[in-house]
């Protein structure tokens, strides 16, 4: 929801923070919402400025002692935990939200600002900060290891090489055959994984809906029969600048994970994958605020990530299926990464999303 009234003088910052922010009189009188505290509460900023600040927790009475202790100045500020009251919000329902609540004085007398955080968000930018930190060591770490096994690999091939040419035994030169097939299977593996760092990114202007449109046609190609590739897109997204080849790697990666998981749906023939594309608004994500970002969700009706690796899927080397390399999705994040984006995943049985976020100019 858009506000009916912009920010009054002095105050339009307000308008451009991630968070909720309200000021309100030492009574409870809201004197301003911001256009955040409008999304979340599902109301105007002039409806908001109708009411009390009091009447939007499930109980006030914290807020109503912390905000008449900050405006006698007997605190400059006091935090709690709450449930935030909402009305319906178009495609969020309306509910309770746990949010962290923060009241603090201010410059102007008869004045107090308060500030509310949605405790999921925290939540988010916390995990996001941890996952983007263990990324970066596993990327450090698996290209260190994989130049260490990349090295004795030529030898060990080129060695085998040698001996099947000395050899005279049909039998014996079959083993000799057995490591050279093996060190080409590890040397396969090796490049994969030094090769996000091999290739340099070719930045070009990228239509996220051109990367889907690609990937859909492969994943057809494979599955012609059992699974649907449904298409939700909105086409005002605009392009942006980004490397067209990685994008297309990423997306398919998750595609191709998802498809795995649908084998028996696509056996029988009702599996379904969704390729939706959005524009998000004043987001966060990586510490950093966006004014837009482009959502992509790629959404399938399989079993659901197990339990025991969702907290992992990211990670190199962990796969949930038999014989599976544990890399598609490390692939994926590195260069959604690159990107400056980050991806998200939410899973139950019967409905897995994988979200990836980038920013847009």
């Amino acid at each position: 929801m858009n506000g009916d009234a912009s920010a009054p003088p002095g105050y339009e910052a307000f308008d451009q923070l991630a968070t909720m922010v309200a000021v309100a009189s030492p009574e409870g009188q809201c004197l301003l919402a911001n256009s955040t505290l409008e999304n979340v509460m599902g109301q105007s900023r002039r409806s908001l400025q109708r009411g009390s600040v009091f009447d939007w927790l499930v109980d006030p009475t914290a807020l109503r002692e912390t905000v008449a202790q900050v405006a006698r100045n007997q605190v400059t500020s006091g935090r709690f935990d709450a449930a935030l009251r909402r009305a319906g919000v178009p495609g969020v329902g309306g509910g309770e939200l746990p949010v962290h609540v923060i009241v603090s004085q201010t410059d102007r007398p008869g004045e107090v600002l308060l500030e509310l955080i949605e405790v999921e968000q925290q939540a988010r930018l916390d995990r996001e900060e941890r996952a983007h930190g263990l990324a970066q060591a596993n990327k450090e770490l698996v290209r260190n290891l994989a130049h260490e096994i990349k090295n004795p690999l030529g030898g060990i091939r080129g060695a085998a090489q040698l001996l099947a040419m000395e050899l005279d035994s049909k039998e014996l030169t079959e083993y000799t055959q057995v490591i050279i097939h093996e060190a080409d299977r590890l040397q396969a593996l090796v490049d994969r994984l030094l090769a996000p760092h091999r290739r340099p990114r070719v930045v070009a202007d990228v239509n996220i809906h051109e990367v889907c449109e690609r990937v859909r046609s492969l994943i057809l190609a494979e599955f012609p029969k059992g699974l649907t590739v449904e298409r939700d897109y909105d086409t005002s997204i605009p392009e942006f600048r980004g490397d067209r080849e990685q994008l297309i790697q990423a997306v398919l990666n998750i595609a191709h994970n998802a498809t795995q998981a649908l084998a028996e749906r696509i056996a029988q023939g009702d599996a379904r994958l969704v390729l939706r594309t959005r524009v998000a608004r004043q987001v966060t994500f990586g510490r950093q605020r966006f004014r837009l970002a482009l959502e992509l969700h790629i959404q399938d009706n399989g079993p659901g990530v197990p339990e025991d690796i969702r907290d992992r899927i990211f990670h190199p080397l962990v796969s949930g299926r038999d014989g599976g390399s544990g890399l598609g999705l490390t692939l994926a994040q590195t260069f959604v990464q690159q990107h400056h984006g980050t991806i998200e995943c939410d899973s139950v049985p019967g409905r897995t999303i994988f979200k990836l976020l980038i920013p847009l100019p």
